[in-house]
């Protein structure tokens, strides 16, 4: 699942995990996310955080604390460098800065898929 704000960089990712055989569900917004996961039901998902507020910051505490999404490994997208050094304490199993390298990314949702 691939959860982005930015309409190109929702598509490109998208494009990309297609091509290298990922199903992909994307969404432009959290808005309802958590019920987007009970009927996708993702091995992995991509979160695009703006900020490290306490609302940017929101949508990965739930999925880490929800009963029903916490086992699913959460990887933050963020160009806000605030975020990739204190969002993995705080909730995110991994974070990639943008703009990001595509062998990167790839190379990250393996591990996190293998895990």
């Amino acid at each position: 699942m691939v959860m982005e704000n930015d309409a190109a960089i929702l598509e490109i990712v998208t494009s990309l995990l297609i091509d290298e055989g990922y199903n992909v569900l994307a969404l432009s917004t959290e808005d309802g996310i958590v019920e987007e996961i009970e009927l996708f039901k993702p091995h992995l998902i991509l979160l695009d955080i703006i900020k490290p507020t306490e609302k940017g910051t929101e949508v990965c505490r739930l999925l880490k604390t929800d009963k029903r999404t916490k086992h699913i490994p959460v990887v933050v997208l963020s160009t806000h460098s605030k975020v990739t050094e204190t969002i993995k304490s705080v909730c995110a199993d991994e974070v990639i800065p943008k703009p990001f390298d595509i062998f990167d990314l790839l190379n990250t949702i393996e591990l996190q898929l293998s895990t």
